[in-house]
């Protein structure tokens, strides 16, 4: 845990410029201060005047919070909506209907514009279709889609008839797929024949068919395919049908499901330090509150804004930022199918250009590619392309670095959009620590300030507050509207997890190490404390991937452990023992990339090691215990300083420096 004040090293503050302050949602510091003393005098009264000013509530709630459960916490609890009608209906309702909702951008560059009124249609013929299969209020979706029009249709539809969805990456394993299939007892899977990325095409179906071989999805009924590359798959009679076929002659209205408003929305997998994933489960009311207030807060949006967040619906960013948040505000937004470097490396500012983007939310991975791309090429930097429609810059996933900060701030947002540089989870449902654009002078590398509500605070290892200037671990000290309801059937991880008993069960526990300035109050994270990788702002547990390496048949034992990468912000770097003697040359290299591709197949390419080193045996205490720490220091490079006299094998770290 850092000890020192690591953001006191950057000492550059750069103010929101007046004009954008003058406009704003919250607009300047003493309006956002006026917030949070709100939220600190009347918490309850706070949320509650939130709920009935954004939402629109089919049977008004009476009790606001409910703790009676707690770590269970209830929000808005004996109050009745549908966060379809929320995001869709509502718009029809206040003129919204011929305004473009979204402006699809293929692989290709093909655009498609799809009004309010046209997703409305879309989406109630798609809900009649899932009720017409016998999926009702209650039942699990899964959704295993390309970035398109039908993923966000199809999570919108599940919305509608209270079916509670739970979107699965496209890039993730057939094996990956089936065990959360599994755990949701899915009724269903919406799926497509292909997705199309940078130019080619890779299946989705044939994974869809491949999981459910692996056994114990007996509760899938039926598995719904969007047509979207018309490539060769497979098909069961009586299981399969065409999305096409399945909303033909459906009506284009469909009565919305009201429901509680802690119904369960979605329940999201997401990587634990131990191997099983866990079910992320988010409420409908408290979650869609949270998703249209950040848009109004973090991103200022106004009605003529053109909005872009690049990620995919397979994650929470997509699902607040895509799915749910934009459209619950009314606003146009832009959804991309594709990589950021085809045709070429200037993808992403192309379309800005093209679109007038106003508002781009991306990673810093992306960024850091980018960047990377610009310096090898002149004809892809973003001073090429007329980049004057953007007014915010966002970033998402992980931490910037300042490097990349300052490169976005210059270069992208030509030193006068501001950068919201947003701290969130999946577990937290939205935004949590950011800056505000027309409120908060930004510092590059920082998150700043909690939003108003959010109770954020860095306690040490026993829960007490440590501070200003002292590392710690990131807690939040009150619930929220938004946050995860419990871990899909497994209620003692939930507690275990997030409200452990070293804190006395009542603080939220992020899992991010985090430091506040001394002088500014600012937060920085520092990094997980628990055994999880950020690669490319997708958290991955150390165990899931030492458990997919030991299953393969050459393998004894692997450690996982993360390393620093100037492009993916952490790499995956996996010490192996093989069931044989140590191999060396090619032959290391051979078995170096079978193993990669094994474990492609068995979770995802994200989850692939970018180094592997093979060993007699790991650098284990004389009690056996793995010593990561020191798998640590041989994964960066760098020199083993710190006592080894309690390693049982010290020879051991010799072989260990050697990376495939």
């Amino acid at each position: 845990m850092a000890e020192a004040d690591n953001t006191k090293q950057e000492s550059r503050i750069f103010e929101p410029p007046a004009s954008l302050v003058q406009q704003a949602t919250i607009s300047g510091m003493p309006a956002y201060q006026a917030l949070c003393q709100e939220a600190e005098r009347d918490y309850e009264g706070f949320w509650g005047r939130l709920a009935n000013e954004t939402l629109e509530w089919h049977k008004p709630f009476t009790k606001v919070l409910d703790e009676s459960k707690a770590p269970f916490y209830q929000w808005f609890n004996d109050g009745e909506l549908n966060v379809s009608y929320n995001c869709l209906d509502r718009n029809l309702k206040n003129g919204n209907a011929d305004k473009a909702a979204i402006l699809f951008e293929a692989d290709g560059g093909e655009v498609t514009r799809v009004t309010y009124r046209d997703l409305y249609e879309r989406v109630c013929r798609l809900a009649n279709g899932l009720k017409s299969l016998g999926i009702k209020k209650g039942d699990r979706v899964v959704i295993y889609m390309p970035m398109s029009v039908e993923g966000i249709a199809a999570m919108q539809a599940c919305a509608r008839i209270g079916a509670t969805h739970s979107v699965v990456f496209g890039g993730f394993s057939a094996k990956s797929l089936q065990e959360r299939i599994n755990d949701a007892g899915a009724v269903a899977v919406i799926t497509a024949d292909e997705q199309q990325r940078g130019g080619k095409q890779l299946p989705l179906k044939a994974i869809v068919d491949e999981a459910i071989s692996l056994g114990g999805c007996e509760s899938i009924r039926n598995v719904i395919v969007y047509r979207r590359t018309g490539g060769n798959i497979g098909f069961t009679e009586g299981r399969d049908l065409w999305l096409h076929e399945l909303v033909a002659n459906q009506p284009t209205d469909c009565e919305p499901e009201w429901v509680n408003a802690e119904h369960p929305l979605f329940i999201l997998y997401t990587s634990g330090s131990t191997g099983k994933p866990k079910g992320v489960q988010h409420s409908s009311g408290g979650y869609l509150l949270w998703t249209a207030l950040t848009m109004k807060w973090t991103f200022d949006i106004k009605p003529q804004d053109i909005f872009w967040c690049t990620a995919d619906i397979g994650w929470v960013t997509g699902h607040s930022y895509i799915t749910y948040g934009p459209l619950a505000v009314g606003a146009t937004q832009i959804v991309f199918e594709g990589i950021p470097t085809y045709p070429n490396a200037g993808r992403f500012w192309d379309m800005i250009a093209r679109h007038k983007a106003t508002i781009f939310y991306t990673a810093p991975t992306a960024i850091r590619s980018l960047i990377k791309a610009a310096d090898a090429d002149a004809n892809v930097h973003p001073s090429k392309y007329d980049l004057s429609s953007l007014r915010i810059l966002g970033s998402v996933g992980e931490p910037i670095n300042p490097e990349a900060w300052m490169w976005y701030y210059r270069n992208v947002g030509q030193e006068r959009c501001p950068i919201v540089d947003t701290f969130w989870q999946t577990e937290t449902g939205g935004h949590m620590i950011t800056p505000l654009p027309g409120a908060t002078p930004m510092v590059p590398g920082s998150c700043t300030l909690p939003l108003p509500g959010i109770m954020a605070a860095i306690v040490d290892e026993t829960g007490h507050d440590l501070p200003n200037g002292q590392g710690g671990i990131l807690v939040v000290k009150r619930p929220w509207p938004s946050m995860i309801r419990t871990i899909w059937n497994d209620p003692e991880r939930f507690k275990k997890s997030y409200f452990p008993e070293e804190f006395g069960g009542k603080l939220y526990l992020a899992g991010d190490g985090a430091i506040r300035n001394k002088d500014t109050g600012y937060f920085t994270i520092t990094g997980r404390i628990d055994d999880v990788l950020n690669v490319s702002g997708h958290r991955m547990g150390t165990m899931e991937i030492e458990s997919a390496l030991v299953a393969h048949p050459l393998v004894a034992e692997a450690a996982v452990v993360g390393k620093p990468d100037e492009t993916t912000g952490e790499a995956i770097c996996a010490f192996v023992v093989l069931k044989r003697a140590r191999p060396s040359g090619d032959e290391a290299k051979q078995i170096a990339k079978e193993l990669r591709d094994w474990v492609a197949k068995e979770i995802g390419p994200i989850a692939k090691p970018k180094e592997l080193r093979f060993g007699d045996n790991l650098p284990k205490t004389r009690s056996g215990k793995i010593m990561r720490r020191l798998l640590r220091v041989l994964a960066k490079g760098e020199e083993i300083t710190q006592d080894i006299s309690t390693l049982e094998n010290p020879a051991i770290l010799d072989q260990l420096k050697q990376a495939q």
